[in-house]
Order: C-alpha cells, then structure tokens, then sequence
C-alpha cells in the first residue's frame, strides 16, 4: 500500500516536470501544445478536458463545469494564469472556447436527457397526450385513433392497448425519440415500421408477401424498439462514449438535437444489422441488441469517429 501511494506521487512529480521541462523547450504551456497540434473535434477536446480535470490549478479543474455564459471570462483568467500574451497568441482563446463550449455542453446534455428520462408519461397531462397522439397521426396516416387506450397501439409497434405502461423505463425520453424520429425523417420511419411487421401480424397474406420477395421477417415491435435504443442512446451518453462522436458532430454545444439525430443514426443501423443477423425469432433480441452495442462502441473508441460523417465538426472548424 505504502508503495502504491510512494509511486503515486512519484509519477505526478514525474509529470509534471516533464510538463516544465516542455514549457520551456517549446515556450508553450500544455493547453496550447494541445490546441495547436490538434485539430478541431474529439482528439482535441478530449485530451484538453482531460488536462483540465488532473491539473493542480482549482481555475482550471472548475473549467469544465461552469456555465455556459462564464467561459468567456473563465478563459480570460486561465489565459492570466498561463501567462499567455494574448496578442501573439489571439487563437488560443478560440479554440479554448471552442472545446470548453463541447465540454460544458456535454455536462449540461446528459442533465437535460436524465431528466427527461426520470418524467414519466401521465396521460393526464394535455402535452403528454398531445405528443402521443402525434406520433401515431405520423405512423398510421390517414388512420383514426379510436380511443387512446386501444388494441391499435400495437400496430405500430406497443406491447399493449395502453402505451403509458412501455414508458416506464425511459420516460418521456422514449417519446421524444420517437416522435423526433417520425417527423423529421418520416419516410424512414414509416419504412422500418413496415419492415418490422411479421407477415402473421401484416394485413397481406402469406402469399402476398411471399410475391414480394420478401425473404426474411422483421419481427420485432417498433415502439418497443425505439425504446430500447433509446435506452442505448442514453448509456452511450452517460458513460460518456457518446463524448467521440459528439464533440466530432457539434461545432461548439451538443444539444438535445444532436442526440436525437443520433437515435435516429442508432435506428437505422439497428434495422440493418437485425436483419443482417437474421434470428430466429423477437426472443433473440437481447443478444442482438448487445453484439450492435459492444459494435457501434468499438466504433466510438476511434477519435475521428463521427457517427454521421457529413456533418463533422472539424470540417466546419477547420481554422479554430
């Protein structure tokens, strides 16, 4: 124990002279050895936020965790503390606020998702009800709801007449997802929907879907689903593998939009990779549903991974 603690020291001691002995060969400080030799995104962020977290400095150990219209000011006393000439050194400050912004932004995501998650759906609540109701308007066109607790809730996808009761796990979370979903990429939606119906369960015969082509059953509830990866979405975010992927696809604060848009990213690569694994039946769900997750975080690991590659933010960062 005695040598653990000894070795503990030793090596913070070690560092942090080899941090002095750079400063003066490179007339840097280590923040800006960081904004300097890498480029905008995760690489950048997450090495900058992690010599924030380990400094001895309570400035910048409290960084990253202030709000977000203090950064501005909080860069101007790290950059006093450094000792940084600001006037040879005018990209600094932006790329300081650059990172801090993903940093302070990701802390205050995961808070506005935690707490959507803990809201349960109360069908007593006009909104509530308002949102349900457009999601299915969004997945059954042209169908009328006959009553809000109804068997036809599991045409798109429910365990039972009553949604309330799928909610449970992820809240208001789940709903929100959903609906993001169905309304800003309806076409997608409407096709997994489609897809997931079995033929037993679909309004067409078995030979009709057989004329189809269709050679492998879906099978699985969409709603049901959609709660699930929204259940993955939301580990991703607060273990903080998610960390990669959104500080490559938000230029400055992720929000609630990014993490959507990557719920919906989770979807359709969900649907693929069922259907790529073909199982037997909806009982095999689970261990699919864990080969996709241990896939998509062995794919968060890499820094440059951006879940959407085309809107990275390092290419709209380019000189930050």
């Amino acid at each position: 124990m005695v040598v653990q603690v000894w070795l503990y020291f030793y090596c913070i001691c070690l560092w942090r002279c080899l941090k002095f002995i750079l400063r003066k060969l490179t007339g840097r400080c280590e923040l800006q050895r960081i904004c300097y030799k890498n480029k905008p995104g995760a690489g950048r962020t997450l090495k900058l936020g992690k010599c924030l977290l380990y400094t001895f400095y309570r400035l910048l150990q409290s960084a990253v965790a202030v709000h977000p219209d203090a950064i501005e000011k909080t860069i101007e006393d790290i950059l006093t503390l450094k000792k940084v000439n600001v006037d040879t050194n005018p990209q600094l400050a932006v790329s300081l606020q650059a990172c801090l912004l993903q940093i302070v932004g990701y802390r205050n995501l995961t808070v506005e998702v935690e707490k959507l998650r803990r809201e349960a759906y109360d069908s007593d609540n006009p909104q509530h009800e308002e949102m349900l109701i457009k999601l299915w308007k969004m997945l059954k066109p042209g169908v009328p709801l006959e009553a809000l607790v109804s068997k036809q809730w599991c045409e798109i996808g429910f365990q039972g007449d009553d949604p309330k009761t799928d909610f449970r796990g992820m809240g208001l979370l789940g709903l929100y997802n959903l609906v993001y979903f169905a309304e800003k990429d309806t076409n997608s939606a409407l096709q997994i929907l489609s897809d997931s119906l079995q033929p037993k369960c679909s309004k067409i015969s078995k030979m009709e879907w057989e004329m189809k082509k269709f050679d492998k059953a879906i099978g699985y509830s969409f709603a049901i689903v959609g709660i699930n990866i929204t259940d993955l979405a939301y580990n991703l975010l607060i273990s903080g593998a998610l960390k990669t992927h959104l500080y490559n696809v938000a230029p400055e604060a992720p929000s609630l939009h990014h993490f959507q848009q990557t719920f919906c990213f989770l979807m359709h690569e969900f649907h693929k990779y069922w259907i790529e694994e073909d199982p037997l039946d909806i009982m095999e769900f689970n261990r699919v549903r864990n080969k996709f997750h241990k896939r998509i975080l062995k794919q968060l690991q890499k820094t440059d991974m951006a879940l959407c590659p085309h809107s990275a933010a390092s290419e709209s960062l380019v000189n930050v």
